[in-house]
């Protein structure tokens, strides 16, 4: 049996989440008290129910808290449990609010929009962690239904999953990186025209990058950095590891060194390749 549990920000697209998973065959059950799961899991199970995904966020109110204790007995009753955290920046989710005029959780005649987020964000701290998380600030829906469709689609496993993100300095840094490197000091292709218009992905791009002796050093010293530091990293019992690598744009020299890195380190963990503003490009 598999479960697969949906919680972040209110505004940050856990409604888009649930919907794939129910696209793909889950049993979907939105806004469910934390300390109901025990009691569903053991219900669904006996209905021949095989998967299921579950919305856990600050509506459950004080039994949100219970959630950590939670999970180390789900993990004893099910084969596969994941968690899924979304997170956008506080100017992201106030225009998304006034955009739908849907009205904040938290918010009453006495609590701003921005006190409201910002006492959500200290409510869900503490559970932030436990999960693999999405920044989905500047993500557009239709690249948060593959992210999601592509972390359903990982094999279970013990363990640490490694992700390699490609992001753009201009754009921010991601909220869900856990180390950011700095590769705009690199040769960019954008001032070649040929180049411009493609990305990290494209041949003639891959080839430009892999001519510079510099692109190979930078991705080497990278390399060597996670894989120092990757058994600390498991030992600490992390479930996930974010590996955020920024160019200026996001297009180019980011992203061919996020593919390069995940193929590299494909036998050591369960590994996913993410390309933030490329994708926020190709969207637009």
């Amino acid at each position: 049996m598999q479960i697969v549990l949906i919680s972040g920000l209110s505004g940050s697209g856990k409604s888009i989440a649930l919907n794939v998973l129910e696209d793909v065959g889950y049993y979907v059950v939105d806004n469910l008290p934390a300390t109901l799961l025990p009691q569903l899991v053991s219900h669904l199970r006996g209905s021949g129910y095989k998967r299921i995904g579950v919305a856990v966020d600050v509506r459950s109110g004080a039994s949100l808290s219970a959630l950590p204790q939670l999970l180390e007995q789900l993990r004893g009753m099910v084969d596969d449990l994941r968690m899924i955290f979304l997170n956008s920046r506080d100017a992201t989710l106030i225009a998304r609010f006034s955009e739908t005029r849907r009205r904040h959780p938290l918010a009453s005649d006495d609590v701003s929009l921005e006190e409201a987020i910002q006492r959500e964000r200290d409510a869900l701290e503490a559970i932030a962690q436990l999960g693999h998380q999405i920044d989905t600030s500047e993500l557009h829906p239709n690249a948060l239904r593959v992210w999601v469709k592509d972390f359903l689609e990982l094999a279970p496993a013990e363990g640490l999953t490694l992700m390699f993100e490609s992001f753009g300095f201009k754009y921010g840094i991601p909220l869900d990186a856990d180390l950011v490197f700095d590769v705009r000091c690199l040769p960019n292709p954008h001032y070649d025209p040929k180049l411009r218009p493609l990305t990290g992905r494209d041949a003639p791009v891959a080839d430009f990058l892999r001519r510079i002796p510099e692109v190979g050093r930078m991705a080497d010293d990278i390399g060597k950095f996670v894989a120092n530091w990757l058994p600390s990293y498991t030992r600490d019992s992390r479930s996930y590891l974010t590996v955020a690598i920024g160019c200026t744009g996001g297009q180019h020299r980011s992203v061919y060194l996020a593919e390069l890195l995940g193929e590299r380190f494909r036998d050591q963990a369960r590994v996913l390749v993410r390309h933030r503003s490329s994708v926020r490009r190709a969207s637009d």
